[in-house]
């Protein structure tokens, strides 16, 4: 597993542009526009983290706590440091964050064609809906 290190965002432009790279095909796929101000002014309410490996920034993720739980609303690699591990330990400072907060549950939601699903069973997240495109998925950390 590759070591990785997180830190607070600085540049959420550059965040945003992981984002854009790697979500580029899902959305032409569902027809979901790319704001890019739209976008800025959303995650800028969001606790925004990078994930660094090798001295580089090579994605980030994006967390909204609500009363009962953490929302993982972004979790983007760089595509040619995917599948060695850095998504599990995402996951894994996701749950000590969340629970760092006295909450007890991580939700997400990730399209039903993301490879990105697999990461999210395998580490304990269950669907707990679903609609034509996305899977809703939770993991109580108790």
């Amino acid at each position: 597993m590759m070591n990785v290190l997180f830190q607070p965002t600085d540049d959420l432009a550059f965040s945003a542009e992981i984002t854009y790279q790697n979500m580029s095909l899902y959305y032409e796929k569902y027809g979901v526009e790319w704001q890019q101000q739209q976008i800025a002014e959303q995650v800028k309410r969001l606790d925004n983290w990078d994930i660094v490996a090798e001295g580089q920034i090579i994605g980030t993720f994006r967390l909204a706590f609500e009363a009962d739980s953490c929302y993982l609303r972004d979790l983007q690699v760089s595509s040619s440091y995917q599948n060695k591990g850095v998504g599990s330990a995402v996951l894994k400072e996701v749950e000590r964050l969340t629970l760092q907060s006295d909450i007890q549950k991580v939700k997400l939601r990730v399209f039903k064609i993301s490879p990105a699903f697999h990461l999210y069973r395998r580490s304990g997240f269950v669907v707990v809906k679903e609609d034509d495109r996305f899977f809703y998925m939770e993991k109580p950390l108790v």
